[in-house]
């Protein structure tokens, strides 16, 4: 999904006084979780692990332009380029995995060679969103391309988000089998760990078919395109113990999104462009 530059009406309800505490809980960086101090799999003390999004909560998706988060709304995700919404739970997006449209050509001049490319040289596209591939097929290129990516990720940390999603996580379905699963896998795993080091949870952005990797990967919660479009939110809330935040782009993809899942995930449907509010376009819609 490209997004900026690189730089329900529900019937249960939550008591006040627990959902206060959960909002406590959710807007705290790196809170306490479950575990005795042992390191998971990504080096991070399971008691230190960060604090991932509350479940089923009102959610914004807000990538292509922040404002003002609507009423019922407790996360937020913004692009990496933006700040925070104060006195909510943030997520920031990182494109991990592609280079954004107008950023090729600083990858280009200052790291050619982290860029994936065809036989003749030319940088491989994610056509839809014009955006080059990141070449993660060696171990030397993932921990190079980790160096770079893990500072976005530790200036989200600093901006005060809680959370980060790292998108196009299946990119290797669009290297013309350049890449494989095992090498975002790998790749992920540099990421999330680095997230982790820096306090804040790592979500799984999309590719449904890695979710059984989800523990090699490191990921802590799900973030999703049309899962009630294509039938697939039950994976991830399996997966995922229902921290699964799902985007929708169209009515019939809502509808479904909502009638099987609308008590349990975090659903919302925007525009295709993410325009913000404002904008001709703009389109804000929650179960």
């Amino acid at each position: 999904m490209q997004t900026v530059a690189d730089p329900s009406a529900r019937s249960r309800r939550v008591p006040a006084f627990v959902a206060a505490l959960l909002t406590v809980a959710a807007l705290a960086g790196c809170g306490a979780g479950p575990g005795d101090g042992t390191p998971d799999r990504d080096g991070t003390p399971s008691s230190a692990r960060p604090t991932p999004p509350p479940v089923h909560a009102g959610f914004d998706y807000q990538i292509g332009g922040a404002y003002p988060p609507p009423d019922g709304v407790r996360v937020v995700s913004r692009d990496r380029g933006h700040s925070p919404a104060a006195g909510h739970y943030n997520i920031c997006y990182v494109n991990g995995f592609q280079a954004q449209p107008d950023a090729l050509d600083r990858w280009q001049r200052r790291h050619p060679e982290l860029v994936l490319r065809t036989k003749g040289g030319k940088p491989v596209l994610d056509t839809d969103w014009n955006e080059a591939l990141l070449d993660t097929s060696t171990a030397a290129r993932r921990t190079a391309l980790a160096r770079i990516v893990g500072r976005w990720i530790d200036g989200c940390a600093k901006k005060g988000f809680q959370a980060v999603e790292l998108d196009n996580l299946d990119s290797y379905e669009r290297s013309g089998r350049r890449l494989t699963k095992a090498d975002n896998v790998a790749f992920a795993a540099l990421l999330t760990r680095r997230a982790h080091r820096s306090g804040l949870a790592a979500g799984q952005k999309n590719a449904q078919e890695l979710l059984a990797r989800r523990t090699t990967m490191g990921f802590d919660f799900a973030v999703t395109e049309e899962c009630g479009q294509y039938k697939e939110c039950g994976q991830y809330a399996k997966a995922y113990d229902n921290r699964v935040l799902d985007v929708e782009y169209t009515a019939k993809g809502l509808t479904a999104a909502c009638r099987t899942w609308g008590e349990r995930l975090s659903i919302v449907r925007r525009d295709l462009d993410v325009r913000p509010e404002g904008e001709d376009g703009h389109l804000y819609e929650r179960c």
